[in-house]
């Protein structure tokens, strides 16, 4: 009863088609290699705009796949030379890294332009504030431990009819796929209301809940504050001498993920806030002394967001 309302519950506040399934995994990365081993025979392109889809796009380097990769970074979304034997196209949505956020609707012109291929679409820090059309998208994942605010643990993968027919497929020719990994035995228990394993019974509960409650808010209302709130950080962060946005074109800027550089280094700015209760992360990596990267989730108040800035 409780897998059952949980998956009818995120079909709700998603608007996810009914005969789309719906699967309970352990994390994004493990996202990863299941698509990979379950949809693809040898080919995958990867849209690469940060440090998330490399990896994903690394995965399938390693698991010997012929992996394409296009390159992009915040202008000019232009992905070339994807073969037609393409089985597989792969995206993360909004990278937490760099603050990269690829409009949906470049995502849509893919799918149409090489319908025979597969979309694979990586949503871990932008659900649920993006509206997705599903009909364009085939493997569709996130954690919940951004948006929905729980610890990480729990992955929820969201797969289209042809996905699942390829995967069918491609069990037939995989020997090395165990039936542990295989989408088929996943859906034959989701079809029952059960998970393949002994699932995390609490994760389930608790994500069922933080569900329950965005219903009751609204989604519309939920997209509406987190597009108000990005919009009070942007405002602030180009008027103040002391930082920067690094993404100069709107268009490909994040609204859930807020991303700036700081004039004079972030340290000594994350220390004072850290002080007055407030976390906000460091840089990622090389930049990890040189920026500041604001959460924007529903879990935030737009009166957290304004106190905030007040004290930035």
């Amino acid at each position: 009863r409780l897998f059952q309302h949980t998956v009818d519950s995120i079909k709700q506040l998603l608007n996810i088609p009914e005969n789309y399934t719906v699967l309970f995994l352990s994390s994004a990365t493990e996202c990863w290699e299941r698509i990979l081993e379950n949809c693809v025979v040898k080919d995958t392109f990867h849209v690469v705009s940060g440090a998330f889809s490399t990896k994903f796009y690394e995965a399938s380097v390693n698991m010997k796949k012929k992996a394409q990769k296009y390159e992009f970074h915040g202008q000019n979304f232009k992905p070339s030379s994807i073969s037609q034997d393409c089985e597989l196209i792969t995206m993360t949505h909004n990278e937490t890294n760099n603050g990269i956020m690829i409009p949906m609707d470049e995502l849509y012109r893919l799918k149409l332009g090489l319908p025979r291929a597969l979309i694979a679409l990586d949503m871990v820090s932008s659900t649920p504030y993006v509206e997705i059309d599903f009909k364009y998208i085939d493997c569709t994942f996130f954690s919940v431990q951004k948006g929905f605010g729980l610890p990480a643990g729990l992955a929820v993968l969201i797969l289209s009819p042809a996905a699942l027919q390829k995967a069918r497929d491609v069990e037939g020719l995989n020997r090395s796929l165990t039936v542990y990994r295989r989408f088929s035995s996943m859906k034959t228990y989701a079809d029952k209301q059960q998970t393949f394993e002994t699932p995390n019974v609490l994760y389930l509960y608790l994500f069922s809940k933080v569900v329950k409650d965005m219903l009751q808010k609204g989604i519309k209302t939920i997209r509406e504050e987190t597009q108000q709130k990005a919009q009070l950080l942007y405002t602030f962060l180009k008027s103040s001498p002391r930082y920067s946005v690094p993404q100069q074109n709107p268009r490909f800027r994040s609204q859930t993920v807020i991303v700036a550089n700081v004039k004079h280094g972030s340290a000594k700015i994350l220390t004072k806030l850290k002080d007055k209760g407030f976390i906000v992360g460091g840089g990622y990596e090389k930049m990890k002394d040189h920026q500041i990267r604001i959460a924007n989730f529903p879990a935030h108040s737009v009166e957290d967001v304004e106190e905030l800035i007040e004290l930035l």
